[in-house]
């Protein structure tokens, strides 16, 4: 179910799976404390423990909280990824990918600033 209080831009990312451009979202360069929940849901979904500057245009975590995402093989755009989903209310976050930090997880949680909102440690 889509929250009415979604703007325009992030019903589009979310349940059309567009992509918002690179170096836009509010979230690339946050660094203080806290959980990334799902726009949509509010759902936790990243720690910010796990985000790092990948500087690739989106924010980027190494690793999710753990049954927060949900994986499927995505091969549109002529292109062979893996989406990631909100496991709650399948919003769309955007990708993973396997170029992330090797000392950690080696993953990239590539994800539109759009299909989050951040929720600062107390």
């Amino acid at each position: 179910m889509q929250n009415p209080n979604l703007s325009k831009a992030q019903r589009k990312v979310m349940f059309d799976k567009a992509t918002e451009p690179p170096f836009t979202g509010k979230y690339i360069s946050l660094k203080q404390g806290g959980i990334y929940v799902c726009a949509n849901c509010g759902a936790k979904l990243f720690s910010s423990d796990n985000k790092y500057d990948s500087h690739c245009g989106w924010p980027s975590f190494d690793d999710s909280l753990a049954g927060a995402i949900t994986y499927t093989n995505d091969t549109s755009h002529s292109m062979v990824r893996t989406e990631i989903t909100c496991a709650k209310c399948g919003g769309h976050l955007g990708h993973v990918f396997d170029d992330g930090p090797p000392e950690t997880t080696g993953k990239r949680y590539c994800v539109n600033s759009l299909s989050i909102d951040f929720t600062p440690k107390p």
